[in-house]
C-alpha cells in the first residue's frame, strides 16, 4: 500500500504544539505542594489541577525524615481524607520535657514539661514518617484525578494578563491560570518570579536521623538546650526515635563523615542511656540552618507556599506545620473565589492570602530567630535568665496552656481545614 502525500495542516502542527491547559500549577511535590493540590481540588473538583516534580518518580520513597504534625494539620489531613492511612504509622506526642544543660553534665534538671494532649484524646502532635505522609497525599491525589507530572522541572514561565505559560525542561508547554511555587527553600520558582528574600545563616547544621533504642520511649519527646544547638529527641512507633541535632556546620559536617561507632559515641552523650543502648538507622544527614523569608508570597498569577516563602530553624518544630497553614489559606481563598464565579488567579484574590499569612510567618521567623540565639550559646548570664523563665512557664498553668495550644497550630483566625471542617 503506498504511504499517503497528504502533509499535516498548518491548523493541526499548531494544535499539537499548543500548550496544555490547567487552571492550577503546583511546581514542587514535596508535603506542602501535594497537600496544597489535595486541598484545593477537595474544595473545588471542577478545577483542574497539574502537579510538577523535578525529582525522579518515586523518589519520595526513600526520604528517611520523620515530621511532627500539630493537631490542627491533623484535622486538616482528616477532613481531607487522608489520615485514616496515615494513623497506624502515626506515633503520639504524649509529653515533653525540656532542659538546658552543657553536654559534659552528669545530670540535665528538666526545666519544663508540657502534658501532650489539647483536648481528652487528641495529642498536641504526632510524629509521622515522611514516605508514609507522602503515601497518603499520592494515593489521595490519584483518587481525585490530579496530575502528577514527574522527574521534570519547570525550566520557566512567563506571565500574561489571564494566564501563565510554563516551560518545562523537556520542552512541554503548560498554560494555567494560576502558578504555585512549592519547591523548597531554594526556590527557583521564587528566582525566576523576581521575588527578593531575607535571608542569614546561623552558621549551625541540623543533622537528621533515626535511631533504634533498647527501652519504650513512652511517647515521650525530649528537647535538651545545648551549647552548640538544640538536640530533641522525638518518638517514633515501636523503639525508635526520630533526632533532630543542631550542631555547629564545620562540627556537624565532621561527624555526619564518621562511620557508625564514632557517630553513635558522640550520640551518647547527648542522647543518654535512658532508653538503653541505641542504634543509627539508615543514612544521617545534615542540612544547613538559616532564616529565609520572602519578601512577597505573591506576584501576578502566582503565589509562593511552604519552604519556598519561609525557611525558619526547627528549634520550635513548627516548619511543616507553617506550611500547612500556608496550604489551608490559600486552598480555601482559591475555592471561595471559585465559587463566586470570579477569577482565582488575579492579585485581587491572592493578595488576601498574603495578607492573611504575612503576619503569622514573620512572627514565627521572629520567634524561633529569638530562640536560637537565646539558646544556642553558652553565655552564663542568658543561661540564667532563660532558665529562670523556664522554670517561671513551668508552674503557670495558664501560660503552659498556651504555649501547648500554639504548638497545636491552633491560632485565631486558622482556615476551615485546620479547624476540621470541610473548605
Amino acid at each position: 500500500m503506498a504511504k499517503s502525500s497528504r502533509k499535516s495542516s498548518p491548523a493541526a502542527a499548531e494544535a499539537a504544539s499548543a500548550p496544555v491547559k490547567t487552571d492550577v500549577l503546583i511546581a514542587g511535590a514535596g508535603y506542602v505542594g501535594m497537600t496544597t493540590a489535595v486541598a484545593i481540588k477537595t474544595g473545588a473538583p471542577q478545577l483542574d489541577v497539574t502537579i510538577i516534580d523535578a525529582a525522579p518518580a518515586g523518589q519520595w520513597k526513600k526520604d528517611p525524615r520523620a515530621s511532627a504534625i500539630a493537631a490542627a494539620a491533623t484535622r486538616m489531613l482528616e477532613q481531607l481524607g487522608c489520615w485514616q492511612a496515615i494513623k497506624p504509622d502515626a506515633q503520639p506526642i504524649n509529653d515533653m520535657v525540656i532542659t538546658d544543660s552543657r553536654v559534659s553534665d552528669p545530670v540535665r534538671p528538666v526545666f519544663l514539661t508540657f502534658a501532650g494532649e489539647v483536648n481528652p484524646g487528641e495529642p498536641f502532635a504526632h510524629m509521622v514518617e515522611n514516605k508514609v505522609l507522602n503515601a497518603s497525599l499520592h494515593t489521595k491525589a490519584a483518587e481525585l484525578g490530579i496530575n502528577v507530572i514527574e522527574g521534570c522541572g519547570v525550566e520557566g514561565f512567563t506571565t500574561a494578563s489571564n494566564a501563565v505559560t510554563v516551560t518545562l525542561a523537556d520542552g512541554r508547554t503548560l498554560e494555567t491560570r494560576l502558578l504555585v511555587g512549592a519547591d523548597g527553600v531554594r526556590s527557583r520558582m521564587r528566582d525566576q518570579a523576581g521575588i527578593k528574600t531575607v535571608h542569614w545563616s546561623y552558621g549551625q547544621s541540623g543533622i537528621v536521623c533515626n535511631v533504634s533504642h533498647e527501652r519504650p520511649h513512652e511517647g515521650r519527646a525530649i528537647e535538651h538546650f545545648l551549647p552548640a544547638g538544640p538536640f530533641a529527641i522525638l518518638p517514633l512507633k515501636g523503639n525508635r526515635s526520630s533526632l533532630v541535632w543542631a550542631e555547629r556546620t564545620e562540627d556537624a559536617n565532621r561527624l555526619v563523615a564518621q562511620d557508625d561507632f564514632v557517630f553513635e559515641a558522640e550520640l551518647e552523650q547527648r542522647f543518654g542511656h535512658h532508653l538503653g543502648e541505641i542504634r543509627v538507622e539508615g543514612n544521617k544527614r545534615a542540612f544547613p540552618l538559616g532564616l529565609t523569608l520572602a519578601r512577597e508570597f505573591v506576584k501576578p498569577r502566582f503565589a509562593l507556599v511552604g519552604d519556598a516563602a519561609h525557611g525558619i530553624h526547627p528549634i520550635a518544630g513548627q516548619g511543616l506545620n507553617l506550611g500547612f497553614r500556608d496550604a489551608a489559606t490559600l486552598a480555601q481563598v482559591i475555592v471561595d473565589t471559585e465559587r463566586l464565579g470570579l477569577d482565582i488567579g488575579s492579585f485581587a484574590a491572592l493578595e488576601k492570602y498574603q495578607t492573611w499569612r504575612r503576619f503569622d510567618t514573620v512572627q514565627m521567623g521572629v520567634s524561633t530567630d529569638v530562640l536560637t540565639r537565646l539558646f544556642s550559646n553558652d553565655n552564663l548570664a542568658l543561661r540564667t535568665v532563660r532558665d529562670i523563665g523556664l522554670g517561671l512557664v513551668d508552674r503557670l498553668p495558664v501560660m503552659k496552656n498556651y504555649f501547648i495550644k500554639q504548638a497545636a497550630g491552633f491560632g485565631k483566625e486558622n482556615p476551615r481545614l485546620l479547624q476540621g471542617e470541610a473548605i
